[in-house]
């Protein structure tokens, strides 16, 4: 995922038991399918080559058990870390809020929900019964990551779909380098917990 065509788009299944979803660049090819291991206490995340599994490329693992202020550590096929994600704690609770953090430990980006009423009127009308099972079409959040001058570099968008099924990744700005893949890796384990939040 290193030289990546944007805009990238992620499609979840929901004919599988698993919380999964392929990526797909701006030719339609199949970039990674991402695919969160069930009845863990600990976030356990494969991110293969494509939908056949034959090649797991990443791995993406939560740094403690099921909770609000986790970090979630990347490692490259040889088990080697290179860069994590952390939810920014209480903050979070209200707009979703994240760090990128780099294989130095330092800040690089962060992400932040661009309208958290977005999220609130989309889960209250999850809610509401037959209702819920169209909230793909009505309120659709979206994320941006700025780097460390607060300029916006990516955009994650939800887009109107069944289920709140499709997200569609935008470039806004200059990468800066080995970033693409922290991003992409970021991105994904994201939209994992703020798809379960709602």
């Amino acid at each position: 995922m290193k030289n990546i065509n944007y805009p990238v788009n992620f499609q979840f299944n929901i004919t599988t038991f698993s919380n999964d979803f392929v990526a797909k660049d701006a030719n339609r090819n199949t970039i990674a399918y991402v695919k969160q291991k069930m009845f863990k206490l600990k976030e356990d995340i494969n991110i293969y080559n494509d939908e056949t599994k034959s090649k797991v490329n990443y791995k993406i693992k939560a740094d403690r058990w099921l909770d609000f202020s986790a970090a979630y550590t990347f490692s490259d096929e040889q088990g080697i870390e290179f860069g994590k994600i952390a939810r920014k704690g209480w903050r979070s609770l209200w707009k979703a809020t994240y760090e990128i953090i780099d294989n130095k430990q330092e800040k690089q980006y962060a992400i932040n929900e661009e309208n958290a009423w977005t999220k609130v009127f989309d889960s209250l009308l999850g809610e509401v019964p037959v209702l819920g099972l169209f909230t793909g079409y009505f309120f659709n959040p979206s994320y941006i990551v700025a780097n460390n001058k607060n300029e916006p570099i990516v955009r994650l968008k939800k887009l109107p779909s069944f289920f709140g099924r499709k997200f569609e990744i935008t470039k806004l700005g200059e990468l800066g380098e080995d970033s693409n893949e922290r991003i992409m890796l970021s991105l994904m384990m994201m939209i994992l917990l703020e798809r379960r939040r709602g």
